[in-house]
């Protein structure tokens, strides 16, 4: 995977107005993952509208088109990952690595010492991640 150390993200969170958006860049992340686990996965089946009214949903943003995401969900103990996904035409340029890293920072920020997400084992590229 090759990383491009020069590109700028951004990042702004998703409104109400996003919901298409967000399913949309979901939809298209996730869609290569259909054929290995035989169905759609969790993730494409949300409710969008509701997810981005009641998540933390942080977009990253490259030469001001949103590229990707990741919606969060802050616990008293931790912060939940419910969902990161980078549009497949901007995947494997670090986007993922960084949405990650907001993350981190976020959760420094709120002083919660702990981060959890979970993925499909099948989900090989994601768990090298």
């Amino acid at each position: 995977m090759s990383k491009s150390p020069d590109i700028t993200v951004g990042f702004r969170r998703a409104e109400e107005n996003d919901a298409e958006l967000v399913r949309e860049i979901v939809l298209a992340a996730y869609s290569k993952w259909i054929s290995v686990i035989g169905r759609e996965p969790t993730p494409m089946k949300a409710d969008f509208n509701k997810v981005v009214r009641e998540h933390d949903i942080d977009l990253a943003i490259v030469a001001g088109d949103v590229v990707g995401l990741i919606e969060i969900c802050l616990h008293a103990d931790h912060l939940w990952i419910e969902n990161v996904a980078v549009h497949p035409h901007r995947q494997g340029i670090g986007i993922g690595r960084r949405l990650l890293s907001h993350v981190e920072s976020k959760a420094a920020q709120a002083e919660i010492g702990e981060i959890r997400l979970q993925t499909n084992e099948a989900f090989e590229a994601n768990i090298a991640l």
